[in-house]
């Protein structure tokens, strides 16, 4: 039987409710130690996108019930050519073609905006999970794409924090920053930093290992900072933000954000961490990463894991996290495809 594939209709809550429950099987087959999507922030692209981003939303269905969908992510300020995609297919109908035919009209859709080219990540194997069978990557392959960027998840289990050494660390930390004063805010940025978030955030992908991915730098400014803050707003995502000041200039030069999902107690997402380059060397992103879970868990005390991804190649902010306590959960890849 050959699937059909539509958009996704906004209004259409029973759709909604099979799409969501689809991305919780697959997460429950392929990282089962996640906790399953949160239907809040699932469901926010239709109505509160993110700056820069046009959502296309696509449902594959066989003899009238979903089994898969794809989103498309069309950029819409940086990166032009460029789409994010989100393709998953229910376990139960796995290898039946549905996949393919996602992936087809995602291809078209991005041709008739212009793009060139579809990236997309997949779970991979850790060291030692070779015989793993890994049914993303194997799809991603077999439709030309290439792996661009390698990635590992790594994991805080909190219950197992030894908090007398992230105490030591920060106080380290501390000592290493003179000139230098850490700062906190909950959800949006102080106005007096705003200028500041937008400069670090610009120089995210411009100073993160990118591989191979043919990604540009964003153009971020203090009205995209705060178009991105309503939309996590709308997400009901609880953010907790520590930076630090550099005294002499009063300006913000390094940040990081660590997240919690609506109705989520129990697990967290450490988001950005960046320091701005003429101001590294002093144990900054420590300071930041450390002071911020500190913040965190003074607020959120129910908080077992924290997640967090990190490029291979990125050793620095790799060996922070060892500090703190992270260790590899799953591995994952980017892939690029050129169309």
């Amino acid at each position: 039987m050959t699937p059909t594939v539509t958009p996704l209709d906004p209004t259409d809550r029973q759709t909604l409710d099979a799409v969501h429950r689809i991305a919780c099987a697959a997460q429950t087959a392929d990282e089962p130690d996640l906790p399953p999507p949160c239907r809040w922030r699932f469901e926010a692209p239709l109505r509160h996108p993110m700056p820069g981003i046009d959502t296309r939303w696509l449902v594959a269905r066989l003899d009238g019930t979903p089994v898969g969908w794809l989103r498309l992510y069309l950029h819409t300020i940086d990166n032009t050519e460029n789409a994010s995609v989100e393709l998953t297919v229910d376990p139960a109908y796995r290898r039946r073609g549905i996949g393919r035919a996602l992936h087809d009209h995602g291809v078209r859709l991005l041709r008739e905006h212009g793009g060139k080219r579809l990236v997309g990540a997949t779970v991979a194997a850790l060291p030692g999970e070779e015989d793993r069978v890994f049914p993303g990557a194997a799809f991603a392959a077999a439709t030309g794409a290439k792996p661009a960027l390698a990635d590992v998840r790594r994991r805080l289990d909190v219950a197992g924090l030894d908090r007398d050494r992230l105490s030591a660390l920060l106080a380290g930390a501390r000592a290493a920053a003179t000139g230098y004063r850490p700062v906190r805010w909950r959800d949006h940025t102080p106005e007096e930093y705003v200028a500041d978030v937008a400069h670090l955030q610009g120089r995210l992908l411009l100073d993160a290992p990118m591989g191979e991915l043919d990604w540009e730098p964003e153009q971020v400014d203090a009205a995209r900072v705060r178009d991105a803050e309503r939309a996590l707003d709308a997400r009901g995502v609880r953010r907790y933000n520590t930076g630090v000041v550099h005294e002499a200039s009063g300006r913000l030069v390094g940040w990081t954000q660590l997240g919690l999902d609506a109705g989520s107690t129990g697990h967290a997402w450490q988001e950005i961490t960046i320091v701005d380059p003429g101001h590294r060397g002093h144990r900054l992103g420590l300071l930041c990463k450390a002071g911020n879970l500190e913040y965190a868990l003074a607020h959120e005390p129910a908080l077992r894991a924290v997640d967090t991804w990190n490029a291979v190649a990125n050793r620095h902010m790799i060996a922070i996290n060892d500090q703190l306590g992270f260790r590899p959960a799953a591995g994952s890849v980017d892939w690029q495809l050129t169309i």
